[in-house]
């Protein structure tokens, strides 16, 4: 393996510990959090899981699929496919967090008479269940079987870009799977803040209206969150599917060290996610303080009290040999 190799080999490691450190973190604040049960903090932690599972499972299957093992023709189709299945989860989510916010704000009486906790569940069920069968499409006959001359049963150096089609990483994971939802995306934010400014730029006559726009500077604040995570997202992962567009029409060479970079900062976007949500959202900053009080300090007191009390036994059986 060359330096370049190595150092990609290295960022994806520390990636991977951050992704699951952090989101580990995140799962665990929304679960002591009361706020689990609103719908959009439960899409939250569904994306949280989704990068925890970028960490500990799509991760390392990235770098073996880069042929740093022998398997079968399917075992490689298989295995590269598990690796876009997080992807599309997090597009989903994402898009369920975006209509959430959109109902929240242009259907709120309705909304909160409507929408209940079992809601929550099904929405993030429905992200899981729509992403397993677009993310494994190529393991219906959309693969690059054909280009290989070795037999379905034969052994093979797994590559992703060998059994992935580069035509269904543009057409159907890019055009249709990726940019289509993040134009939707930012439609209804645009249309969510339009909304919110033109309401708040009401002035409030009586106590119903004070608590309207309270309320709509909370949801401003959380939907800005919320576009930033979106944000994120879309810088993370168009530098690599634009690289696609450009080796697939054939516009230019791509160098294969642009590829890695590219892959790096697709999966960098699960690690930084969890550090967005401790300093823009305050529901999960005040859940990450609470879990450092209750567990880290916690810890820090039990150890000195039996500091302190291995100390008195000391004192006591040294007083005792006195006598």
């Amino acid at each position: 393996m060359d330096a370049g190799g190595v150092t990609y080999m290295l960022f994806e490691v520390i990636i991977a510990v951050s992704c699951c450190l952090g989101n580990f973190m995140v799962v665990l604040a929304l679960r002591t959090s009361k706020h689990i049960q609103q719908p959009t903090f439960c899409l939250i932690g569904s994306l949280a899981v989704a990068d925890f599972m970028v960490g500990c499972v799509a991760i390392p299957i990235a770098m073996l699929v880069d042929g740093q093992m022998r398997t079968s023709f399917n075992a490689c189709l298989f295995f590269s496919c598990v690796v876009i299945l997080l992807t599309f989860v997090s597009v989903l989510s994402l898009v369920a967090i975006a209509v959430d916010r959109f109902l929240r704000v242009f259907i709120p009486l309705r909304y909160k008479r409507t929408v209940a906790q079992r809601y929550s569940w099904l929405l993030v069920a429905a992200c899981w269940f729509t992403a397993i069968p677009l993310s494994f499409t190529p393991m219906l006959g959309w693969d690059k079987q054909e280009t290989l001359t070795t037999s379905v049963n034969s052994t093979i150096v797994c590559k992703f870009i060998d059994v992935i089609p580069m035509s269904y990483l543009v057409y159907f994971n890019f055009f249709l799977c990726t940019m289509i939802p993040l134009l939707v995306m930012v439609l209804l934010y645009i249309y969510i803040f339009s909304i919110i400014q033109g309401k708040l730029r009401e002035r409030p006559g009586n106590s119903t209206q004070i608590k309207s726009q309270k309320y709509l500077k909370k949801e401003k604040q959380l939907a800005g969150s919320l576009s930033l995570v979106l944000g994120l997202f879309a810088l993370s992962w168009l530098p690599l599917h634009i690289m696609n567009c450009i080796v697939y029409f054939r516009i230019s060479t791509v160098p294969v060290s642009a590829f890695y970079v590219g892959i790096v900062l697709s999966h960098a976007n699960s690690a930084v996610n969890p550090i967005v949500y401790a300093f823009k959202i305050q529901a999960i900053k005040t859940a990450y303080l609470k879990i450092w009080r209750e567990y880290l300090l916690c810890g820090e007191e039990n150890q000195s009290q039996s500091n302190q009390t291995t100390d008195n036994n000391v004192s006591s059986n040294s007083e005792a040999g006195h006598v």
